[in-house]
């Protein structure tokens, strides 16, 4: 009888965190597809078809309230959302996706081992230098040899040229402005995060 009252209240504490973890991964999923909408170019620093927006910070948020998975999903759901209203034939969100996922899923297992503010500080800065490696692999092999259906890879380098014309291929290009643009985009992110992660932290989590 003790054991199955207790089975009882485990399952009666486990549901209202159930239904926490649904609501919270649904709304920062509604608010990161809204945000990936606000993206803009940063012409001078990165070639045009490159863009910055704030959209991976609700999926952080997530990953550091309710758990790595959380921030996935997110990453996830905006992405499957936005494929329907844009003309990358799904390229770009794959690596919107793939790069989102690599942040927020290390930042939020990190943070989820111990929770304190030195160690959200280095899953935040680990997660976006993985992202950022992630990011050099990834276009490489499968971003751009798709795009290149589209845009030959002499008008992507050249896009690349047009801002630093020492730049020889694809891979140099990316070394030199996709990783370290993608590092410092996910490092903005962080401390938008952290400077609004304590005051949102009560209500994420149900309490006053």
């Amino acid at each position: 009888m003790r054991e199955s009252a207790a089975a009882m209240e485990n399952v009666r504490s486990t549901r209202p965190d159930r239904v926490r973890f649904i609501a919270v991964t649904g709304i920062f999923s509604a608010i990161a597809f809204v945000l990936m909408f606000l993206e803009f170019p940063i012409p001078m620093l990165i070639p045009p078809f490159i863009k910055f927006d704030f959209s991976d910070i609700p999926a952080l948020l997530g990953a550091f309230a309710m758990g790595p998975l959380c921030g996935i999903l997110v990453e996830l759901i905006k992405n499957i959302l936005h494929v329907t209203t844009s003309g990358s034939f799904g390229v770009g969100e794959l690596s919107n996706f793939l790069l989102g996922a690599v942040f927020t899923g290390v930042a939020g297992f990190i943070y989820m081992r111990k929770k304190t503010k030195k160690t959200a500080l280095i899953a935040s800065v680990t997660g976006a230098l993985a992202m950022a490696l992630i990011s050099v692999v990834s276009n490489y092999f499968i971003v751009y040899p798709v795009y290149y259906n589209f845009m030959p890879e002499e008008t992507i380098l050249a896009a690349y040229q047009a801002i630093l014309p020492s730049v020889k291929s694809i891979l140099q290009s990316l070394l030199v402005f996709n990783l370290p643009f993608t590092f410092a985009k996910g490092m903005i992110d962080v401390l938008v995060t952290f400077l609004i992660y304590k005051p949102l932290s009560p209500l994420l989590k149900g309490r006053r």
